[in-house]
């Protein structure tokens, strides 16, 4: 074999093992999105909001500060509405 193929060889066993990587944590994505929702479909079975879960979800990623800035231009621009 000549430095092209050899490097090639080796392109190529690496480019197998990216996809075959790929391929295994999108059958993994796909097995958590299905516990998800089956979660999801509990929760609602016992009463909860899920749409509101889903918010509360949400707003635990984010930072207080960022949420307490966005409520209050909500009630800023709710007030001016007459919604407030």
């Amino acid at each position: 074999m000549n430095d092209m193929t050899d490097a090639y060889a080796v392109t190529a066993d690496e480019l197998r093992q990216f996809i075959e990587r790929a391929e295994q944590l999108a059958a993994e994505k796909k097995d958590i999105a299905e516990q998800e929702k089956e979660l999801f479909a509990e929760a609602k079975g016992r009463g909860y909001d899920t749409k509101v879960m889903r918010k509360v979800i949400a707003l635990r990623k984010r930072k207080p500060d960022e949420i307490a800035e966005e409520e209050a231009v909500l009630e800023m621009y709710k007030s001016a509405l007459g919604m407030a």
